[in-house]
């Protein structure tokens, strides 16, 4: 209950760009995150974390690197955390810059928590909440000024879980829907940071394309103030998933 009752208080925020986080597969972490005198573990916090969503995590000494990475910058992302604490909450902030040092995916997380190894560790944990399991392309080298126009950053949507969240259960499962803005919102568990399902809009109302923590793309809908989501069987079929409100 503690746990869910943090989850409520996270504020995340999202700046969205052209390319995705998902779009890598490899996610260089440095030795010491700079902005922490003491960074209470986070650096290998963060590394299992993105292993649990698939990354390939790559360390300082660049002779263990995959030649795939090394052959090609660009087809790694740079993580960072900063340290964003107020008086009253340790809060972190979770970045992540291409190889020409735009930020692709940058995401708040914070915590009641006053222990700072503890506490900083649930901020980073919350912040993680909406970063996509690994999904790869082949991404190549780009030049600065070859840079798309649609990179540009789009407005800064700042989401408070607990005026936009509440509770749905399936009976067997029980989620916690965030809104992340007025076109997706997720689904998790209370102790997880990987979302359990990814809600986008498509042009029918109440109809959305889902992403599973499975990776399975389907369908989900309102119906009746229930969340309806169609889970893929292994025989080809689709079985209806109904979790009520609570």
């Amino acid at each position: 209950m503690k746990k869910l009752s943090i989850l409520i208080l996270t504020i995340c925020s999202i700046i969205a760009f052209g390319q995705k986080i998902s779009d890598y597969k490899y996610v260089s972490i440095p030795e010491k995150f700079q902005t922490f005198k003491n960074s209470f573990d986070l650096e290998n916090f963060l590394a299992n974390a993105l292993k649990g969503k698939k990354y390939v995590i790559l360390q300082d000494d660049k002779l263990k690197w995959p030649s795939e990475a090394m052959g090609n910058s660009c087809s790694i992302i740079n993580a960072d955390v900063i340290n964003d604490k107020t008086m009253l909450r340790n809060r972190v902030i979770l970045q992540f810059k291409d190889c020409n040092g735009k930020t692709i995916l940058e995401s708040k997380g914070n915590s009641t928590i006053k222990e700072f190894e503890e506490g900083f560790q649930d901020a980073l944990k919350q912040a993680l909440v909406v970063v996509p399991i690994s999904n790869p392309v082949a991404i190549v080298a780009q030049k600065e000024a070859e840079t798309p126009v649609n990179n540009n950053v789009s407005s800064t949507v700042a989401v408070s879980a607990e005026s936009t969240a509440s509770k749905y259960s399936n009976g067997k499962v029980d989620l916690q829907k965030v809104q992340i803005d007025n076109s997706q919102f997720i689904l998790v568990k209370p102790n997880s940071s990987l979302p359990f399902a990814t809600f986008k809009s498509t042009t029918k109302a109440d109809v959305f394309r889902v992403k599973l923590e499975t990776g399975d793309s389907t369908i989900g809908y309102f119906e009746n103030g229930n969340i309806v989501i169609e889970i893929p069987q292994k025989n080809g079929e689709y079985a209806k998933e109904v979790f009520a409100g609570k």
